[in-house]
């Protein structure tokens, strides 16, 4: 199966400072990849880098094959931050990008549809204020998904809610996986997240940092049970994340 998503020895840097070099991975239609790594070596830089913020000095990306140079619609990026705006309803916010590209009315129908799906029956005409942090995940987590982008791009997206909303939304966006039919790229500190949610862990290493591991997730039949029997496999990736293994 050719890749959907590949970066091919890609170097990086912040002036003086190397971040990334002879970076090189791929990622496959509808695969669900987690990027690990210590602080700073440059897990949200490799999404920077899609997304076309960034470019890279050095090597190639491709999307379904052909080269990716800057912003392109392949990509939908939804950071930590929910970014929902307090002034508008929960409905005009997940349309966002529909109003933008001139497709409101069609956007709307859509995500009505979704509400229910998306644990927001109920919520259209709400403000954000109203809702608590997961709710407003979710609402985030439908506004990416009504946008016509292929790849998702999530940078850390439970990283500010609580350990119990942060699991309740591991669950709900594990069992949305087949409903959003998308290939995502993950970026978190979060091991136990990327155990229960990939289907591959990759590590990031060295200074200036590239893959030094690969983890294959094989399990299809995921539970909290299961996650915590992984006590193994957490302080395998764990060591690897510290340098300690090669």
């Amino acid at each position: 199966m050719s890749a959907k998503l590949e970066m091919r020895d890609i170097r990086f840097g912040y002036g003086q400072t190397p971040v990334l070099d002879h970076l090189s991975l791929s990622v496959q239609p509808q695969e669900f990849v987690s990027i690990l790594g210590a602080s700073g070596c440059g897990k949200s830089t490799i999404l920077n880098l899609l997304c076309g913020t960034l470019r890279p000095q050095a090597g190639e990306m491709f999307v379904d094959g052909g080269p990716l140079t800057g912003i392109s619609d392949h990509f939908a990026y939804m950071p930590q931050s929910d970014l929902l705006f307090d002034w508008q309803t929960i409905l005009e916010n997940v349309c966002l990008y529909g109003r933008i590209h001139g497709a409101y009315a069609d956007a709307k129908a859509q995500a009505k549809e979704n509400f229910a799906a998306f644990g927001l029956a109920g919520c259209e005409e709400l403000y954000p204020r109203s809702l608590s942090g997961g709710m407003r995940q979710r609402a985030a987590f439908l506004r990416t998904s009504l946008c016509s982008a292929d790849i998702l791009l999530l940078d850390e997206p439970f990283g500010a809610l609580d350990v119990i909303s942060r699991g309740d939304m591991q669950q709900w966006l594990l069992s949305m996986r087949t409903r959003l039919s998308r290939t995502a790229l993950l970026v978190t500190h979060d091991v136990d997240e990327a155990i229960y949610l990939s289907d591959r862990i990759l590590v990031l290493g060295g200074r200036p940092a590239h893959v030094v591991r690969e983890f294959p997730i094989a399990e299809k039949n995921r539970t909290r049970d299961w996650l915590f029997a992984q006590g193994s496999l957490r302080g395998e990736i764990y060591r690897c994340i510290k340098g300690e293994t090669a």
